[in-house]
Parts: C-alpha cells; structure tokens; sequence
C-alpha cells in the first residue's frame, strides 16, 4: 500500500514529506517509520520522487513484524502484532531506512539485530519478568541497531550508529517496555565500551535516532539516555526550533524548543537524538519544526507527529 500511494503521488503525507526533505536537502538521512519490503521498491519509490534522489540507500530487514513464534506478551494469544520480535502487523511495518549521498560501505556495515536481549552485557531483561520461552527467542532490538560506515570526501570514514527504541509504554506492570526501551540505548554504552564481540570502530561516528525517551518529560526508564546524553565521548548540540517553543507544554519541565514530537497523550517531547561523536565538529543544528504561519510550517506538521532533526557538521 506504501508504494501504491508513493507511485499514485496523491497522499498529502507524502507529499509533506518530499516538501521537508527538498528543503533540508541532508547529505545522509535516517528515514525512521517508513515500511519494509524485500525488493526495497517503496524506498527506491519515494527516492526517486525527490528533487535529488539519494544515490546509496541501506535497508536490511528490520525486527518490526517479524513473527517470534511465541507468545511474548503472555496474553495466551500467538501471531499478533506485539508477539513480533518489534511491534508490526505485518513484516516490516514501520521500519528504518539510511539514504546518504555519501557511499555506503556496504560490506563494512554490522548489523546487530540478531542480539537476543539476555545476551546484552549487563542486561534489564530479569526485570521484564519474560516467559522462559520468549527469553530464548526475544531479540533486543525492536527495529533495529546498525553501525554503517560512509565514505567522506576527503577520505575518512564516519559511522552512523542508527537505531529505533520500542516505546516505554503500551504494557502492564512488569514495565516491560520500559525495561527494552532503556536497554536498546544502554547497547550503545556497551558498544563504545568494548563490551561486545564486535569491537567498536576508531573513527569518528554520529547516534542517530529514534530514541522514544525524553530526558525530563514522559515515561520511561532514563538512566541510559542521560548516559548518553553526558558521555564525553559524545556531544549533544541540544537542536531547537520556534515551532516546539510556541507549542510548550505547562507542566512538562524540559525546553520545549527542544522537543521533536508532537504527541496527544504525554504532550510534546524529545525523543529524537542525532549526537555526534566529540570528534567531529558541530556548526549548526535544528529541528523542523517551524512556527505556526512560516514557510513549510503545515508541511512539517503532516509529514509526521515526529519532527526532523537536523545536525552540521565538519570532518576532523
């Protein structure tokens, strides 16, 4: 149904989104949310609606709609979309998708998707309180954690740590979202530490994402986020815009000129992080979210409830 609507051109939300990424115009984007398919003919689809289309595009299967064969929520019910190893009626629903003007080093890439969620070092999954027959299948990874290396012009490689947390809700008592969504950020501290098979790689790198947690506002575990967030070895360049400021939320406590989600339930919150890592030089950041009358304002506000976060920045 994605690639009918991208191929009839009809569908105002495409057609906001194709607006917001001619403007920005990034030289590599994470495209989150955007359906999966085996030939990747939606995303080659919408690609080529672009005034620039993208020449490298990467989107491996993700975890979201991808049948466990178990019952994970404990419901006593097998095959619905929360016993997927990701949230998804079908394969693919609302999976990810890296499309870069820089070349993808495609058979340098590591996809750590696989990674069953008790074999992360240091793991919450024991508090989740799991059956033993979905601990022995649960991928920790609700769409997916990638490192993706692309090739800058003068010749350094930079790595884009990408990845899309489950929301730390839409569960019972055990928290067992919460639990998951606060691990798939703590993968990333595990990675930087060496902690993993896969050794971290010596070059310079950018966490981009959806992270699904908010450092103040909303649910959610935040020990791992706020990790993150004062980790030397990254920088956050704290991205605003007018249309987040004009839209605070009374009783939320963080800067809403920060915020990257426009949510009915918790309000407005930032959940969406592009983090450089301390190596690299920040000159400019934002997020689209303009203000209320300024140009690409109702574009912004139909292409998503999750606004693009945009970050520049200059090789070492």
């Amino acid at each position: 149904m994605l690639l009918r609507d991208i191929s009839a051109g009809k569908d105002p939300q495409l057609k906001a989104v194709r607006e917001i990424l001619d403007h920005v115009d990034p030289d590599v984007l994470l495209l989150m949310g955007i359906d999966w398919d085996y030939d990747g003919r939606a995303l080659a689809a919408l690609n080529a609606t672009l005034a620039r289309p993208f020449p490298y595009l990467y989107a491996p299967q993700p975890n979201a709609g991808l049948p466990s064969g178990v019952d994970l929520d404990g419901n006593g019910a097998l095959g619905e979309a929360r016993d997927a190893q990701g949230y998804g009626r079908f394969l693919g629903q609302g999976g990810m998708a890296i499309v870069s003007r820089l070349p993808i080093l495609t058979t340098d890439t590591h996809n750590f998707s696989t990674l069953l969620w008790r074999d992360l070092p240091e793991t919450s999954v024991n508090n989740a309180q799991l059956s033993n027959e979905a601990l022995a299948v649960q991928r920790l990874s609700s769409v997916g954690h990638w490192d993706v290396p692309v090739a800058m012009p003068d010749g350094q490689t930079l790595h884009l740590f990408a990845f899309a947390a489950t929301p730390p809700v839409f569960d019972g008592p055990e928290d067992r979202n919460g639990w998951r969504n606060h691990d798939e950020a703590a993968f990333w501290l595990r990675y930087l530490d060496g902690d993993l098979a896969q050794a971290p790689p010596n070059a310079p790198f950018v966490l981009l994402g959806d992270f699904d947690i908010d450092p103040q506002d909303g649910e959610g575990r935040r020990a791992a986020l706020r990790a993150l967030l004062s980790d030397p070895r990254l920088q956050d360049a704290s991205p605003q815009s007018d249309g987040g400021k004009l839209a605070a939320d009374a009783d939320h406590k963080g800067d809403p000129s920060q915020d990257t989600a426009d949510f009915n339930g918790p309000g407005n919150l930032r959940v969406d992080y592009v983090l450089p890592s301390a190596r690299l030089q920040v000159t400019g950041a934002g997020v689209m979210w303009p203000a209320p009358g300024a140009p690409l304002a109702k574009a912004a506000e139909r292409a998503s409830r999750h606004k693009l976060v945009w970050v520049d920045i200059l090789a070492p």
